[in-house]
């Protein structure tokens, strides 16, 4: 597997500064244990409460970018304390981004009361999910059972379909469709905000951005 290699401290000390170096060794040696080929090694010197830090940001976007698939940090407090370091755990677990330790010298094991809390905020995070999939479908059915018909919004309604390549906002898309909402139903919403659009169309569009990722 590709690695990202995260070490911290939290002061400018320059005793610190063996720290970070013996934290890239260490950490060197546990990729080399499990033959993962390290793409980045990110060292910061910065709080661990909080979350506005350049290497985070760095990572995510290794992992968001599928350039990376697991993280080597020293132990969990590397990666954040606090609140900050549940919703770094969050985040990294729906990136499906596994995370390896010295200190466990192997996949990070979670304390009980972390396990809790990230169900917990998983549980949360579904049902606002839900329920913002609940309010744009009640929002649709009630316009359309008032008689709003979406198409008085299409622009160039007079061309010959298939003439040009039909525009449409692809993020809306990934978005609608990251909350769960099926290809038809978010057709209908892009029908909505004015774009003249069809199931098979957004289906077709969201497969090629898929590619393009990959």
């Amino acid at each position: 597997m590709k690695a990202v290699i995260y070490c911290r401290v939290s002061t400018d000390k320059t005793q610190q500064e063996t720290s970070l170096v013996r934290q890239k060794q260490e950490l060197m040696k546990l990729a080399a244990d499990y033959q993962f080929t390290i793409v980045k090694c990110i060292q910061e010197r910065e709080s661990g409460y909080t979350i506005d830090r350049d290497g985070i940001f760095q990572l995510l976007e290794l992992f968001s970018g599928k350039k990376a698939e697991c993280l080597l940090i020293q132990d969990e407090t590397r990666l954040g304390r606090g609140n900050t370091k549940i919703a770094l755990f969050h985040q990294l677990h729906k990136l499906h981004i596994p995370i390896y330790t010295t200190y466990h010298g192997g996949e990070l094991e979670l304390s009980e009361a972390d396990s809790m809390v990230l169900q917990i905020v998983g549980i949360v995070e579904e049902y606002q999910r839900k329920i913002h999939n609940i309010k744009i479908k009640r929002g649709m059915n009630k316009a359309i059972a008032e008689g709003y018909d979406p198409s008085v919004n299409l622009s160039n309604r007079h061309k010959a379909p298939g003439r040009e390549r039909k525009k449409f906002p692809i993020e809306e898309v990934i978005r609608l469709r990251q909350n769960g909402l099926t290809f038809a139903e978010i057709a209908v919403t892009l029908n909505g905000l004015g774009y003249t659009v069809s199931k098979a169309t957004v289906h077709r569009r969201y497969q090629e951005h898929q590619k393009e990722l990959n």
